[in-house]
């Protein structure tokens, strides 16, 4: 009995991960979705700007934003949270859709939502989420 419920777990687990796409690369579609990736960043970080601009002044990387992706009737579709270096990916299916960020803890408000449209076969530059830092 232990031995069968194993193998059926193996099973589903193979089974599992031969639905995934692993082939598939940011910007590439398979099957009409599409991968939509961007970039989550917070700024001003220097209390002054200068011209021309400062590079160690550039907004910095948001490590763990949440952002969810509505459709138009505003239903939840997915959900991404950004990396280490403020990097996201999604994967959606052709479509019109609002990236809307989500409260930061020491940001100062809310990013501004993102409205994009996936088309089967065709690359979206990528998303820009700007959280602000509260600095002036």
């Amino acid at each position: 009995m232990l031995g069968s419920a194993l193998l059926l777990v193996a099973l589903i687990g193979c089974r599992q991960s031969s639905s995934t796409d692993a082939s598939l690369s940011p910007g590439s579609t398979d099957g009409g979705a599409a991968f939509v990736e961007g970039t989550v960043s917070a700024g001003p970080t220097c209390p002054v700007e200068r011209n021309p601009p400062d590079p160690s002044c550039a907004d910095r990387p948001v490590a763990g934003a949440v952002l969810l992706v509505l459709d138009p009737a505003g239903a939840e579709v997915a959900r991404t949270v950004s990396a280490a270096d403020g990097t996201f990916v999604v994967r959606l299916r052709p479509g019109v859709y609002r990236l809307v960020p989500q409260p930061r803890e020491g940001l100062m408000g809310t990013a501004q939502p993102v409205d994009f449209q996936v088309q089967d076969g065709i690359s979206l530059p990528p998303l820009r989420v700007t959280y602000d830092t509260g600095i002036r």
